[in-house]
């Protein structure tokens, strides 16, 4: 554990919550246990890391984070109880969750029936249409943000990128949001707007419709080029029993064009409860036939039939039952006899055709019951540079190889060779995400090799994290995953370079002149007091004329009058 987030162990904040221990790190706070005193009661207590509480770019955006996530109240958001600035520290005590998120839910069950995927989605667009209705952006909608409580509960959290309404304009040239669940108006730059948040569900939609992602690429930039231009395999091919409403709205909700998409979580929400209700209508409908056929049964006809066995019964018991028993054997031993003699005159051996597997996922196919009742499968791997880890690339027999089978019970052996060196599900083990926040990449390769883990390299700039040192990783460091998951690295480029436009301020009082550079995110220079014929106190003269574009934190020097030489000041 770093030395700056153990120093907040132990510590009690505003003399009420008593941090006990971290439990969650983010890119721009970390997340403590914390007991609270007053009410006797554990909270979560999100805390501003120190390199990002150093820039006031980001200590701005995380009070934009408290006003958002403070007008929220929802049975499916995470509630927050309580925020606090001040000039050394700044926090937000929120709900802790007794569950897991949805992503690790998913590598537990894969694929989920259509009943849970329907009950998550419903609860997952309730809580973005309230979201919404206040006017506040999810921005970052995944399922590692998406909590299951043990009673099924849905609760999102982490608006910790969410943006008011005001705001939004603010980082619309950043591309903010997880890559494999963004935007395509996201990808390209964009500021994102409600739409955006329905597609990353529709996205979340199809994942636990699937058990797989929808595109998937050897860096972040191709998963980000296949969102804006690859249309997604329908669900259906994967999922063959997948209900055709549900996939109808999976893949309205993630449609490339933004107008062919839900324009609100509303209209999304309808669909997916009108679905919900025609399927309880339905079940409605058959139970409710079954019980009309027995409940208008005329009771005399009932009361007739039953003699009518009688009588039958009867006249079968005057039949001698030695004679009877005499018969059935005989009966039975013809039937067998002449069955035996016969089935091989008249038998036509059953054959099967073995399909081919070849460009498919070896987890979808070894998983399909289509196949798995039918099939013995063995499944080797080799590493293969032109194909997806994963993927099928040979197979024995071939397609369209014909096996007899002898009896029902009979399976055919196939082998089937994939790409990548995959380890076997049964075989992988769970290893904790090393924290290898700020260390150099040389470093940080080395720590998640030596845990077991595989990794990729992505880069962003960052205004506190040193160029080429590591900004974070996903998963998330303390995060348990299956060592065959390849972690994202992520990297400092080093600061971004931002501009602005130098504001008019010939004309402005001194004060309002400073005020108006520093709202501009620049700085003030140096400030002379010159004779003129001007009113005096007034700026005269700036050193950068208006409308220039500069970068942020460009000095300003300005003049001021003093009125004429007479006058003095």
């Amino acid at each position: 554990m770093e030395k700056s987030t153990e120093k907040y162990i132990g510590m009690l904040l505003d003399g009420r919550y008593e941090i006990l221990e971290l439990i969650g790190t983010g890119g721009m706070a970390n997340v403590y246990k914390a007991l609270c005193h007053r009410l006797n009661r554990y909270d979560a207590v999100k805390i501003m890391r120190d390199d990002t509480a150093a820039d006031e770019n980001f200590r701005k955006r995380f009070r934009d984070e408290s006003k958002a996530v403070a007008m929220l109240s929802h049975p499916n958001i995470v509630s927050v109880y309580d925020v606090s600035h001040n000039d050394d520290i700044e926090y937000i005590v929120m709900e802790l969750i007794d569950g897991i998120n949805l992503k690790q839910y998913l590598k537990m069950k894969g694929a989920l029936s259509s009943d849970e995927v329907l009950d998550f989605s419903i609860q997952i667009a309730r809580a973005l249409a309230h979201a919404h209705s206040k006017g506040i952006i999810h921005r970052d909608i995944k399922p590692q943000n998406v909590m299951l409580l043990k009673d099924g509960l849905i609760k999102v959290a982490d608006f910790g990128i969410a943006a008011l309404p005001t705001e939004n304009e603010e980082f619309s040239n950043e591309t903010v949001g997880s890559v494999h669940y963004i935007a395509p108006e996201q990808a390209r730059g964009a500021a994102p707007d409600a739409r955006s948040d329905v597609y990353s569900l529709g996205i979340v939609m199809y994942e636990m419709i699937t058990g797989r992602l929808p595109y998937v690429g050897k860096s972040d930039v191709e998963v980000a080029v296949k969102h804006m231009n690859t249309d997604a395999i329908p669900p259906s091919e994967i999922v063959s029993d997948i209900p055709a409403e549900l996939e109808r709205v999976c893949l309205k909700a993630m449609s490339t064009d933004i107008a062919d998409r839900y324009q609100t979580a509303d209209e999304l929400l309808s669909d997916l409860e009108n679905y919900r209700n025609s399927l309880i209508t339905a079940a409605s409908n058959d139970s409710g036939v079954a019980s009309s056929v027995i409940e208008t049964e005329d009771y005399e006809e009932a009361v007739d039939r039953k003699k009518r066995k009688h009588e039958k019964r009867k006249n079968k018991s005057s039949i001698s039952s030695g004679i009877i028993a005499v018969l059935i054997f005989i009966m039975i031993v013809l039937v067998f006899t002449i069955g035996y003699f016969m089935k091989d005159m008249f038998s036509n051996p059953e054959q099967i055709e073995v399909p081919d597997f070849v460009g498919r996922y070896y987890e979808d196919v070894i998983n399909d019951s289509d196949y798995n009742e039918q099939y013995n499968f063995t499944v080797t791997f080799k590493a293969d540079d032109e194909h997806e880890s994963g993927i099928i690339i040979e197979q024995t027999p071939k397609e369209g190889v014909k096996k007899i089978i002898s009896d029902k019970d009979t399976k055919i052996d196939v082998e089937l060779v994939c790409s990548g060196e995959v380890v076997p599900e049964d075989n992988v083990k769970q290893a904790e995400v090393p924290d290898v926040t700020n260390k150099e990449l040389s470093e940080a390769v080395a720590t998640l090799k030596n845990s077991g883990f595989s990794y990729v390299v992505n880069e962003v700039s960052s205004q506190s994290i040193t160029k080429g040192c590591v900004v974070n990783t996903s998963p998330a460091a303390g995060e348990e995953a299956s060592t065959d998951t390849q972690i994202i690295i992520t990297v400092s480029t080093g600061p971004q370079t931002v501009t602005t436009n130098v504001p008019k301020l010939i004309g402005l009082s001194k004060n309002a002149a400073i005020e108006k550079i520093e709202a501009n995110n620049l700085s003030v220079g140096e400030i002379t007091k010159v004779d003129s014929e001007y009113e005096e106190g007034t700026v005269i003269w700036q050193s950068i004329d208006s409308g220039e574009t500069v970068e942020e934190h460009t000095t300003i020097d300005i003049q001021i009058s003093r009125g004429n030489a007479d006058g003095g000041a």
